[in-house]
Order: C-alpha cells, then structure tokens, then sequence
C-alpha cells in the first residue's frame, strides 16, 4: 500500500492505473476505523480495479463547541488495518494541504443540508460538501462509496455531484451494526457501558416502526409519535429528530406511499448518536 499527502503524490501514484483504464474506487473517511469503513473498503475491493482510502478529520464539519480536537485519531491502526484489506493507496492530507489560508471557496448543498443534522449543525454539510467535492477533484474515482449510517451525509453528496455533473457514481452500502444493534461509529468509543445499553433504543424504536408498517401502518405522523415515545422514555437519552422522509429529498412524509427512510438522532449522555432505516411498503413482509 502507498501512503501519500499531496493531491500531487495522488494523481502520481494513479497516472499509470487511469492510463491503463482500470477502475479506481474511493472511501473518504475520517479515520478511527472499524468495520463500518472496512465494509466500504471491501465493497471498492470487489467493484473497482484500484481503490484509494483518504483519512482526513475535516474541520469545516465540525462546529463551535463540537469536538473536533477530541475526535479519535490513530493514522497508525487506520494504515494497519487499510494495508491488511489490500487497499492500493492511502491519502493522509494536511489540513494546510487541503485548505490553503488563501482558499475562499465553499460549495453550498442547498435547502437538503439545512434540515435535520443540518438544522442541529449549521454548516455542517457545507464543510462535507466542500470536503467531498475537492477529495473527488483530486482522486477522480469511478466510484465513491459512503455508508447508509450517515444517510442524510449520503443525499447530500448525491445530490452534489448530480448539480455538479462529477463524473463519479456515488454508491450507498449498508449499515454495519454491533450484535446489540447499535449502528458502529468512530463516537461509540465516547460512550459508558451504561451509555451504550441506552444507546441501543433508537435501533429499538426503528425496528419497532418497521413492524408496524409490516403490520399495514402507513400513518407516518403516528409512527414518528411512536418512535419518539419510546426513545424520550430511555432514561439518560434526549431525542433530536425522530422522523419518516422521503428517501431522496428527506422531507417528510405523511403516508407511506413512496420510498421513505425513518431517522433518527439523539443525545445519550454527550454523544450524539444517529440511525436510520429503510421503510417497507405498507404491509409488506418477508417470506424468506
């Protein structure tokens, strides 16, 4: 595995591939790894010919008070582990690298970034967008892979490189939960054993609505009721969102009639934790 920090050691270590017209696949991460990006690595590895990892903790995500300082960080571990999977180069850049004290520009992603995480994160998905579309620009993947974990994070980066006609395709892959349900994140880490325990009920209340749908529910405004009765009753928890949207443009939906995502997001202790689930057809089940 190459490990470089330039956009110019990039563009070197994939002239050859890209002359040969092989396939590059590309994970942005922000490190502290786990299976979660191990799983976007593995979905690059079979769907691309060469595949670059980037480990950049982007402070224009973060906000005030935030914790961008006390994000975990061990390059180290993150490399071990890169170099294991057979990852062909890892990008490790600056933050001067990739935002010169002379650099102005910004990409906006409009009124989809405004909502929800966005509503409780002014600017965050200004910083991801800005991030996402300047890594694009220097790896020029074929192929982009994001976690459905993140999923208003995914819409956003759908929909700016469709406005912004980036030659790469944006591929969304599962959610990788612990055997408790909770959905893995680098932030886990912050949280107590008791904190976790908590912690596993907004993956209770999500399971809980797609069995009533199952169940023929299609009353989304009811089932948000559901949700977040459940989740406000889990001692040491503060619910942020809890929602049924569209699955493309995130907003709300008052019936299920169309492709919808339920979301959540919520404080357990400190932590801000979030989780999502597709929801089925009305009264859809599985026979398998």
């Amino acid at each position: 595995m190459e490990q470089v920090v330039s956009a110019e050691e990039v563009r070197g270590a994939l002239a050859r591939p890209r002359m040969e017209g092989r396939t590059i696949g590309f994970v942005p991460t922000m490190g502290a790894l786990h299976e979660g990006h191990l799983s976007l690595v593995r979905a690059s590895l079979a769907q691309a010919d060469v595949t670059v990892v980037s480990v950049f903790v982007n402070p224009t995500q973060f906000g005030p008070g935030e914790d961008f300082a006390a994000y975990p960080r061990d390059i180290e571990a993150d490399a071990a582990l890169l170099a294991a999977e057979g990852v062909d180069v890892l990008f490790v850049p600056t933050v001067p690298g990739m935002y010169p004290p002379d650099a102005s520009t910004t990409v906006d992603p409009g009124s989809i970034g405004t909502v929800w995480c966005g509503a409780a994160r002014p600017g965050h998905f200004t910083g991801v967008a800005t991030v996402v579309v300047k890594l694009l620009g220097i790896v020029g993947p074929d192929l982009a892979f994001f976690g459905e974990k993140d999923y208003q994070q995914l819409k956003v980066v759908q929909h700016v490189v469709r406005d912004l006609d980036i030659g790469t395709r944006v591929v969304g892959c599962p959610i990788v939960r612990d055997r408790d349900g909770l959905a893995l994140s680098s932030r886990n880490r912050y949280l107590t054993s008791d904190e976790r325990g908590h912690g596993t009920v907004l993956h209770r209340a999500l399971s809980a609505l797609v069995e009533s749908v199952r169940a023929g529910n299609a009353d989304a405004p009811m089932l948000e009721r559901d949700m977040a009765r459940m989740i406000e009753s889990e001692e040491g928890v503060t619910l942020e969102y809890a929602s049924v949207v569209d699955s493309d443009n995130l907003e709300r939906v008052t019936t299920i009639d169309r492709p919808a995502r339920a979301i959540v997001a919520a404080r357990v202790g400190s932590t801000r934790l979030i989780d999502n689930v597709q929801v089925p057809a009305s009264g859809a089940c599985d026979n398998g």
